[in-house]
């Protein structure tokens, strides 16, 4: 045996050792498992000895089964959900025919005052506001517009019932005149400017139109705010001088110290902003607040045609309906008692109610009656037996005969 031989023995030798050695530690046998499956495909007795002498391999643990998850929807919820119901817009209120007309003229604070009289008056049936102003007019520049020449037509066209008036904000600038330009606020500047102004106020008063006159107000510069004050005190003493009505809406733009405000309350009390960032125009809580001060002294000429419920015909509406009693005849508790001997012809043998009917006349045609004997001619009419006015001696009674034979 050569070298090979003995190594080859020594190998074997080892292994037995060491499978005793592995029984006493367990009972399993190594090659329990199937051919090939331990020695990485290689078999017989290398691959043997490649799998005792290599260290088994470790064992990884099982992955455990993930927990489910909940998969949710991946469109928006207001798909799945549905949508909330929405309050219904109410319906605008429809206008009669001959509904009351309120005409607004003026500049683009008369439109600002136009917009919240239509929101003042949308659930009116029986008034409409019509929109005639003109943005960029005023009585300085009638070379652009004129409005002492304009106005009559206007009211012609439109056959308002009421005109509401609101100018003056366009008008800060020099005045052009035949005798040349005036400079702002000189006296001949204020001279022309009333002038102006009083002819407009006399176009409405002569077209027999009551017209509510609304006043400027303040402004962010302080030399617009100081013309605008002098400007209302002509509006205010031309416009009631032709029977106009001033109204005055100065306080509800300043605050207690008569500074210019850009928020204040609005006509629900709220602080809100009223003016925009330029501090000249109005914004939309601004425009409601101006009709709010228009709105007394409009809806007081308007009358009844402020009405809500005008041209509606409801069972509330209607008057209360009463039954007169119906009237009888008076009733009698009693009656003048009649004798049995009443004298003739008075009606006193007639039932009571009964209208008696004319006697026939008795006598013969072209002869007077009884009546007319005793009226006319003073004759009565012959006695009767048993009546007052008879006279005449009872006959004396017979004295009765004696028996034949006696």
């Amino acid at each position: 045996m050569g070298w090979t031989g003995s190594r080859l023995l020594r190998m074997v030798l080892a292994a037995l050792v060491c499978l005793s050695m592995a029984g006493a530690v367990s009972v399993e046998p190594v090659w329990a498992a199937p051919a090939g499956s331990l020695d990485n495909g290689q078999s017989g007795l290398r691959g043997f000895f490649r799998k005792l002498f290599r260290p088994e391999p470790r064992k990884r643990p099982k992955a455990r089964p993930s927990p489910k998850r909940t998969i949710r929807s991946t469109r928006p919820r207001s798909q799945n959900a549905a949508p909330a119901a929405q309050p219904a817009a109410e319906p605008a209120v429809e206008k009669l025919e001959n509904a009351r007309k309120v005409l607004v003229v003026g500049d683009f604070m008369a439109g600002g005052l136009a917009d919240g009289l239509k929101d003042a008056f949308a659930d009116l049936p029986g008034v409409i506001v019509v929109d005639r102003s003109n943005g960029s007019s005023g009585f300085v520049r009638n070379d652009f517009y004129d409005w002492p020449g304009q106005i009559k037509a206007i009211l012609e066209e439109e056959k308002p019932a009421v005109v509401a008036m609101m100018i003056g904000s366009n008008d800060r600038q020099q005045m052009q005149t035949d005798g040349g330009r005036l400079a702002l606020r000189s006296e001949e500047w204020d001279a022309e400017y009333k002038k102006r102004v009083e002819t407009f106020a006399t176009e409405l008063k002569n077209a027999s139109v009551p017209y509510v006159w609304v006043g400027a107000p303040s402004f962010r510069s302080s030399s617009m705010t100081a013309d605008m004050l002098a400007f209302n005190d002509f509006y205010k003493s031309i416009a009631t001088a032709n029977g106009g009505e001033f109204v005055d809406i100065w306080n509800g733009f300043v605050d207690e110290n008569g500074n210019f405000i850009a928020t204040g309350p609005d006509v629900n009390g709220q602080v809100v902003r009223l003016r925009s960032s330029d501090g000249i125009n109005i914004t939309g809580a601004g425009r409601r607040k101006i009709a709010f001060y228009a709105e007394k002294p409009l809806k007081k000429i308007l009358g009844a045609a402020v009405d809500p419920n005008i041209g509606k015909l409801t069972p509330e509406m209607l008057p209360n309906l009463t039954l007169n009693p119906v009237t009888t005849q008076q009733k009698i508790d009693r009656t003048v008692p009649v004798s049995l001997t009443d004298p003739a012809l008075d009606g006193g043998d007639e039932l009571l109610g009964r209208v008696p009917e004319p006697a026939a006349a008795t006598a013969p045609v072209g002869e007077p009656t009884v009546l007319q004997r005793l009226t006319i001619e003073g004759v009565a009419p012959a006695p009767e037996p048993g009546r007052a006015d008879d006279f005449s001696r009872p006959a004396p009674a017979s004295t009765p005969s004696a028996p034949a034979g006696g």
